[in-house]
């Protein structure tokens, strides 16, 4: 039996790749500082450790395993980046836990190590137009990411590389672009923006109205967790050795996606444009290296992961009694 370590394991993506491991017949260890927050894991094995420590983090490394995927980090949406109050928290946790991860897989000659970078690695300077941002791989230099998360995921990435290329490693780097789905956060402050609007819509009265940050025009593109796993796993186990984007190319404004979710929730609502933070102007997914390298790019339809999206966050806003 095959076996794989889910480093951010607790966390939304994390927590349902361990469940597809899971039903591939692999044994699979999870480890976070935190267990899951909507459901129990499905790994044969659950350690809460803090891989800011480098002792408690080569200690998970108790076994062979055939794949090790680095999904923890100190991160969350727009409230929680790009307001610039948690910027130091958020390089020195998440550069740690990676510094920490690839030298213990160093040491104990991990097979293939995947880790997931971020469409924050992007120049702002080639997200301004909301109607043609350029996200293809090559452009990521001259960097100027946007916020400091997406430049220690761009060290991040050049660590692996070096590890790779150094150590002899085998190492799959995914840049992911906004990863949406049930029992994904959807309040406090770290949801992203699809979880947060579909709380809104769900706490509104039909006819009301919503806030949204910023003045609506902003465009990105969102990927289903099902896609987002089948794309990762694809990545993990190719012979791709370069970052790769991991996302969806069907482009929409915040707006545009709050209209959405309200057409799903069968509620006429107004949006009420507020100051927030917004990030760049536009983004998404250029999918030409991911087709012409693996075959395959994601193909759903936003509409149809907004759905299940909007049913089970709208069951939460109903059990918490925020309706």
């Amino acid at each position: 039996m095959k076996s794989a370590l889910v480093c951010g394991a607790g966390g939304f993506i994390g927590h349902h790749l361990v469940s597809r491991l899971k039903d591939e017949g692999m044994w699979v260890c999870g480890v976070d500082i935190k267990p899951p927050e909507f459901s129990a894991s499905r790994a044969d094995e659950f350690k809460l450790v803090d891989l800011r420590d480098p002792t408690a983090t080569y200690k998970c490394l108790d076994r062979d395993f055939d794949e090790v995927y680095q999904l923890a980090a100190d991160m969350g949406g727009a409230g929680y980046v790009f307001t610039g109050e948690n910027c130091a928290a958020v390089m020195h946790n998440s550069a740690l836990i990676n510094i920490n991860v690839v030298d213990a897989c160093r040491q104990a000659g991990v097979g293939r190590v995947f880790f997931s970078s971020s469409a924050c690695v992007y120049p702002l300077y080639n997200q301004q137009d909301p109607q043609n941002p350029t996200c293809a791989e090559a452009t990521v230099y001259p960097a100027l990411p946007d916020s400091e998360y997406g430049w220690e995921k761009l060290f991040a990435e050049r660590l692996y590389l070096t590890y790779a290329r150094n150590y002899g490693m085998t190492c799959r780097i995914a840049r992911y672009h906004n990863i949406f789905g049930p029992e994904g956060t959807w309040q406090g402050g770290r949801e992203k923006a699809p979880a947060a609007l579909c709380r809104k819509v769900a706490m509104a009265e039909d006819g009301g109205e919503i806030e949204i940050w910023g003045d609506g025009e902003q465009t990105r593109s969102f990927l289903y967790i099902d896609e987002c796993l089948e794309a990762t796993l694809r990545l993990m186990r190719s012979d791709c050795d370069e970052p790769l984007n991991i996302g969806s190319d069907e482009m929409i404004s915040i707006d545009g996606l709050a209209q959405a979710i309200a057409h799903i929730a069968g509620k006429k609502l107004s949006l009420h444009h507020i100051a927030g933070p917004t990030g760049v102007r536009g983004r998404t997914s250029d999918n030409r290296l991911i087709r012409e390298t693996l075959g395959w790019a994601p193909s759903a339809r936003l509409n149809e992961g907004l759905k299940s999206t909007y049913r089970w966050i709208a069951e939460q806003v109903a059990a918490t009694g925020q309706a």
